[in-house]
């Protein structure tokens, strides 16, 4: 049976009449909603959808919120459901998708990911960290570092080189990590705004089932581009309002607070709330090209223009609060399981914001990204392109 709005909206209701909202637990809830394929209805069957057009799922989040109903905190498990599930969805295998899918969903495991290294941050691909086939098992060594979230995460999806023998793309695999396996050890990296949700991970003799990786051996590269294209979608590319974010936060106080207002500072404000709403659509259109399939290189202009709009915003916050700006709410060493923009104060979020053009890709390796795959200018020059991973100079 096809399925359109008015039948997602009457299964949504008849949904909600099964499991009340006051008198279920949030996690029978989640679990049920997953079941009666109302997670992400674009998704196949028994997957938690119904096969259904991704815009549809709009029509069932507007029924449920308007209910009272519980979400799964997406911001707790924002590599999860915006990296892994994608990848599993694509790459996985049944047993993978049926293992994984409904509790990274219900958010009863959180996902972190263990890509960058100390030697391979912007140059993903010259990644070193080495798995090793042994038997039905891959023994893994190596360190990832800037891994969001790895002090809460039960799984990670992880890359890593299991042949040095031919180019650094194409020496690659893709893997599944259960983050409570010995030999995997968190430690966290302390930011510049006080907290630790970063951190680096030190893998030592980590063994992982032949039947936790993703595609097939040494097609790591290609399964990675997956993840980091959705990576790029869900940083840049979150639905908001109209003035949600940043600009929401600036344009209110100067609204409440007009002695702090400047003609230089009204000009400024103006650009940046026009810029904002300009990413904003230019994100709703992106999300509605994504209907018709697999996301491409335009998140990565997506990604982009919201570090470079949080950092202007931010900035432009600390100037219009003067020496209010200045003062900063507390500096106790956290490790925070979100990064909360809203729930903090201004110097907060202008410190915060300096990371957006470092995680996700950093800006100069996305423009590169941009520059090739989607304006088609010549790329720049790769003199190891073709030389074995194990032969390069590091």
């Amino acid at each position: 049976m096809s399925v359109d709005a008015a039948r997602l909206r009457t299964l949504t209701q008849e949904f909600l009449a099964e499991h009340p909202v006051a008198t279920t637990s949030r996690e029978d809830f989640l679990s049920a909603r997953f079941d009666a394929g109302l997670a992400w209805v674009h998704y196949p069957e028994g997957l938690g959808g119904l096969d259904a057009p991704r815009a549809l799922q709009a029509v069932v989040d507007a029924e449920l919120e308007a209910a009272g109903a519980p979400d799964n905190d997406p911001r707790r498990n924002g590599i999860g459901l915006g990296m892994a599930a994608p990848t599993i969805l694509r790459y996985g295998t049944e047993e993978q998708k049926q293992r994984f899918l409904k509790p990274l969903w219900t958010g009863q495991e959180i996902w972190c990911q263990l890509f960058s290294e100390p030697g391979a941050g912007s140059d993903l691909a010259a990644l070193g960290t080495r798995a090793v086939r042994e038997g039905d098992d891959w023994t893994v060594n190596g360190q990832k570092v800037w891994t969001s979230g790895a002090h809460n995460a039960r799984f990670a999806i992880l890359i890593a080189r299991t042949d040095p023998d031919v180019p650094k793309h194409r020496g690659i695999t893709y893997f599944v990590c259960d983050m409570t396996d010995p030999g995997v050890e968190v430690r966290p990296l302390r930011q510049i705004t006080g907290e630790a949700e970063f951190n680096e991970v030190f893998l030592t003799d980590v063994r992982i089932p032949d039947a936790h990786r993703l595609g097939e051996t040494g097609d790591g590269w290609k399964v990675a581009q997956t993840t980091l294209n959705n990576e790029r979608v869900a940083i840049g590319g979150m639905r908001i309002p109209r003035e949600g974010g940043l600009i929401g936060i600036v344009a209110d106080t100067w609204r409440e607070r007009p002695e702090l207002r400047t003609h230089d500072l009204h000009q400024r404000l103006m650009t940046l709330w026009v810029e904002a709403e300009v990413a904003r659509l230019t994100g709703e259109r992106l999300r509605q090209q994504l209907v018709a399939g697999h996301p491409g290189p335009e998140g990565a202009g997506m990604k982009l223009g919201f570090a470079r709009l949080n950092q202007l915003i931010s900035g432009l916050e600390l100037e219009l609060l003067g020496e209010e700006g200045l003062l900063y709410d507390d500096w106790t060493m956290r490790r925070p399981e979100i990064v909360d923009f809203a729930g903090r104060d201004a110097g907060y979020r202008y410190l915060r914001a300096k990371g957006n053009s470092i995680e996700g890709g950093t800006s100069e390796v996305l423009l590169n990204i941009v520059a090739e795959r989607v304006l088609g200018l010549p790329p720049e020059p790769r003199t190891d392109k073709d030389v074995a991973w194990k032969d390069l100079t590091r």
